[in-house]
């Protein structure tokens, strides 16, 4: 028998298509499930229009089976079949679609649910088969034939014998090499995984016949339908329970708990999907790592096309688990990877903000959930805002939570500006409430009656500043220069006091040397000696995350070293200087100074020489 000819521009194209197109290669089966579903489809669209053709749905399937001592896979299915001239075309012209053709000539074209689009998906087989054939007889033809072919070197068609309409088509594995195992693929437990990613949710079922083991151990045959075929995000929501949608959750994406929230969309417009998502409980081990792979699993009739398609995500929502399913989606020939087109974009944007609806509506409603939500992600929407310098803080800064030291408990920021008094939002920083609320400078705040926000994680007051304003209000640290909640008398005598000790101050500045600013008496610390407040953009605690980056540079805030002027330590520095007392006054400066950055969270660059000198202090 002659052998004929690919009608491509030349065997290179086809070896492109086995070798390049396809990354992975069990690709190939749901490549070939895709095709007999559109066989089935076909005849299905064909029995509407055509009273002669009796078709029963319910009749339509896709088999599978395996020959484990001639090595070879069959895909069958009772679909429309094709004549000879069909096979010529669809099979021996490489990159040309029959399914494409097939919704090209009738009218209905968005009645006709076709997978194919390229015409290439069959060829994939090629990558895990030496030889393949397709019998194949068509529902206006009486007659069967058989193509075969091994590749690039062409291929045969034959009349041959076939009760039925419909396809089989045979793989012929290669032979098993050192990096290769071919004989995977007929194994009945590979085959059941490979449909369950990818086909799962072809509408016709696909049948196996698997080998299992009953009560007594016996072994038994039976066939099993490997596919549920209807997507639980297609059924409607009042009729799938709760925990439906937390099997299919832990199932699908291996989490051991239950999601916090299920969010199912239904979009339809410009561009329409179906999305079913989750927030999960708890993040994964490696979520705050490079590893982590952030991505909705992205479904087109039925077929899933990628595991993790990141587009469809922010990096501030990565958290989010789910599936999209679209039929408007551009993919390309592999059906792999997308297209970067404005349907992406679109479905993108869309998913972004049904996520922000539904978290600002469990904040509102759930908070004790919301809460152990933004106990696992919560940084990552601080980051969100931090690392695009401000672009999304409209987006997302309503969905952040401060410890409040009204309240006492977490809160958003919407919440502590529907009760302030003036036009600025207070905070410290530190590394706990517990810490925090022992500073000085916050005491005296909450004392005055301010509400001050604890912040306690690395990134907040970065978030803050990134932030600038909200709703108008400005964010003042309590620990900065320019937080004085003093009278305008008050500012006059301590300005008068400072005045009057100003060289007292420039001697213990330069004790120590570069590591203040300035050194000046404070009204605001009530009963404690000392405090550091800072003058500038950089905190004291920014300093600190800042200078435990790796290979950062050293940061230092303007560091300005207060002291009360009614505590009696006040007076001592007085006397000591009024005295010429510099020897103990150098001593009294650097352990006021250490304490201070104790106070702070900071460390003593020498704590023994400051444990001698509060031993000798002590000891006089």
């Amino acid at each position: 028998m002659k052998k004929k000819e690919f009608k491509a521009e030349s065997k290179k194209l086809l070896n492109m298509m086995i070798n390049s197109i396809y990354t992975n290669k069990e690709i190939f089966l749901r490549e070939l499930i895709s095709n007999s579903s559109d066989a089935l489809d076909k005849l299905y669209y064909l029995s509407l229009t055509n009273a002669d053709l009796k078709v029963k749905k319910d009749k339509l399937e896709i088999r599978i089976e395996t020959d484990k001592d001639n090595r070879c896979l069959k895909i069958i299915d009772n679909g429309v079949g094709m004549t000879k001239e069909e096979l010529e075309n669809n099979l021996g012209t490489i990159a040309k679609s029959g399914s494409e053709l097939f919704k090209e000539e009738n009218d209905k074209k968005k009645d006709i649910e076709i997978i194919g689009q390229f015409g290439v998906g069959f060829y994939s087989s090629f990558m895990v088969s030496k030889e393949v054939s397709v019998l194949s007889r068509s529902i206006n033809s009486d007659k069967a034939y058989l193509w075969t072919s091994s590749g690039a070197d062409g291929y045969t068609i034959e009349e041959a014998s076939k009760d039925e309409v419909g396809t089989v088509i045979t793989l012929y594995l290669k032979d098993n090499t050192d990096d290769d195992n071919y004989d995977e693929f007929l194994e009945s437990y590979t085959i059941e995984r490979i449909v369950k990613k990818y086909s799962d949710y072809i509408k016709y079922p696909i049948k196996m016949e698997v080998e299992t083991e009953d009560k007594d151990k016996k072994k038994k045959k039976e066939v099993n339908t490997l596919n549920s075929m209807v997507p639980i995000w297609k059924k409607k929501k009042k009729d799938v329970k709760d925990e439906e949608y937390h099997d299919f959750y832990t199932d699908k994406f291996y989490d051991y708990e239950h999601p916090l929230k299920v969010i199912k969309s239904e979009v339809e417009g410009l561009t329409s999907y179906q999305a079913l998502l989750f927030i999960p409980s708890h993040a994964p081990y490696n979520y705050y790592t490079k590893e982590y792979e952030k991505g909705l699993m992205l479904y087109s009739k039925g077929v899933m096309v990628m595991d993790k398609c990141a587009d469809l995500l922010p990096d501030y929502f990565s958290f989010v688990k789910g599936i999209v399913d679209s039929e408007d989606i551009e993919l390309n020939i592999s059906r792999e990877t997308m297209q970067q087109d404005k349907q992406i974009k679109l479905i993108a944007k869309s998913i972004e903000t049904k996520i922000k609806k539904e978290l600002e509506t469990m904040l509102k409603d759930e908070r004790e959930n919301y809460e152990k939500f933004y106990e696992a992600f919560g940084e990552q929407l601080k980051y969100g805002i931090y690392s695009s310098y401000g672009m999304n803080k409209e987006l997302l800064q309503d969905l952040l939570l401060f410890y409040s030291s009204k309240d006492e408990k977490l809160i958003p920021l919407y919440e502590y500006v529907e009760r302030m008094e003036g036009d600025t939002i207070y905070y410290a920083s530190g590394e706990s409430v517990d810490k925090i609320k022992m500073l000085p400078n916050v005491e005296e705040a909450i004392n005055k009656g301010k509400e001050v926000l604890f912040l306690t994680n690395y990134l907040d007051e970065f978030v803050l500043k990134t932030i600038g304003t909200y709703q108008e209000k400005k964010f003042q640290n309590v620990s900065d220069a320019n937080f004085d909640l003093s009278s305008d008398e008050e500012k006059e005598e301590l300005k008068k006091l400072n005045e009057e000790s100003k060289d007292m101050f420039a001697l213990m500045k330069t004790v120590l040397d570069a590591n203040v600013k300035d050194v000046r008496f404070t009204n605001r610390l009530k009963n404690h000696p000392v405090c550091l407040i800072t003058d500038g953009e950089v905190s004291l605690e920014m300093e600190k995350v800042l200078n435990a980056m790796p290979n950062g540079d050293t940061v230092k805030a303007n560091k300005i070293l207060e002291i009360n002027e009614s505590h009696p330590i006040s007076a001592k520095l007085k006397e000591l200087y009024k005295n010429d007392d510099k020897e103990n006054l150098e001593k009294y400066t650097k352990v006021l100074y250490s304490s201070a950055r104790l106070i702070e969270g900071l460390t003593v660059d020498n704590p023994t020489e400051l444990s001698n000198l509060i031993c000798e202090i002590m000891s006089k």
